[in-house]
């Protein structure tokens, strides 16, 4: 992709070193008396190395590069200490990178990193369990939804039956070529779906085969995408629709699901539905 990245001008640099410090996700490093770029993946493009350089040898360029990864970038700021994590979060922050904030918050609430980030993100972003601040995934917020109103206040309610017609549907427990996945319509869900969407059993669920699976707390994905590739090329599934929650977390279940269909020789219509937290379908579409 073409992007903005750092250049360096050998003729002007003479291996200071007064970058590297300045450049907390560890994309430079003095090479044969150079400053020199790592790896297209660190650097961010946002230039915080720039002013610290005295002989005005870094600029920003824009070519073809590697797309920047945050995950990869935080891999490496998490072992520098917690000064480094909050000087990270606080650049990209002032540069308005919110994608990339959310990433790297998700990545710390994942690995159970504390900070104290009060300063960075204010109350919204942050909450205090035993005396320490914890950056929140988005997902993890809580809200309350009582107030609004529930399903025992609509009339003329009756007793649904479930369109449920297989065992197991746990991603990681099911056979993919099992009988009931042969030519079928596959669903593959969050296992939150069911919970949010009101009509998820008589609207979604209903004549298909399912699998569920959390992309945030499951482990082995790397199983997940082989047996969404088998329902593909053993099963022979007539289409697969992947449904997730609004939370940013969520969207690495479609991930898998593109990334079985891109390695999968054969390929299926994928359609993907967004599901809102109070059970609205905020997006639905074909890929």
């Amino acid at each position: 992709m073409k992007r903005q990245i750092i250049k360096i001008d050998d003729d002007k640099c003479d291996g200071c070193g007064d970058c590297i410090p300045n450049c907390p996700e560890g994309a430079l490093k003095i090479i044969d008396g150079k400053a020199r770029l790592l790896s297209d993946l660190f650097c961010d493009g946002l230039g915080a190395c720039i002013g610290h350089c005295p002989q005005g040898a870094i600029t920003i360029e824009e070519r073809e590069a590697e797309k920047y990864d945050e995950n990869k970038v935080m891999e490496n700021i998490v072992k520098q200490g917690k000064n480094t994590i909050i000087e990270h979060l606080k650049h990209l922050k002032e540069h308005k990178q919110d994608d990339y904030l959310k990433q790297a918050m998700n990545f710390l609430a994942e690995k159970g990193v504390a900070i104290e980030a009060e300063k960075i993100f204010g109350t919204k972003e942050t909450e205090k369990v035993d005396g320490h601040v914890h950056l929140n995934c988005p997902g993890s917020k809580t809200m309350d939804f009582r107030e609004i109103g529930s399903a025992d206040n609509q009339a003329g309610i009756e007793k649904i039956a479930s369109q449920l017609r297989q065992w197991p549907i746990q991603l990681r427990l099911i056979n993919p070529i099992a009988p009931y996945y042969q030519k079928a319509d596959a669903l593959l869900t969050a296992d939150c779906v069911a919970y949010a969407l009101g009509g998820f059993h008589s609207e979604y669920l209903k004549g298909k085969s399912i699998a569920i699976a959390c992309p945030k707390l499951d482990e082995g994905q790397d199983e997940y995408v082989a047996k969404i590739k088998s329902w593909l090329e053993d099963a022979n599934i007539n289409t697969l629709t992947v449904m997730i929650m609004q939370v940013p977390c969520c969207r690495g279940l479609l991930e898998l699901a593109k990334e079985a269909l891109a390695q999968s020789k054969r390929k299926a219509p994928l359609k993907y539905a967004v599901v809102g937290l109070q059970g609205e379908i905020l997006e639905e579409e074909w890929v």
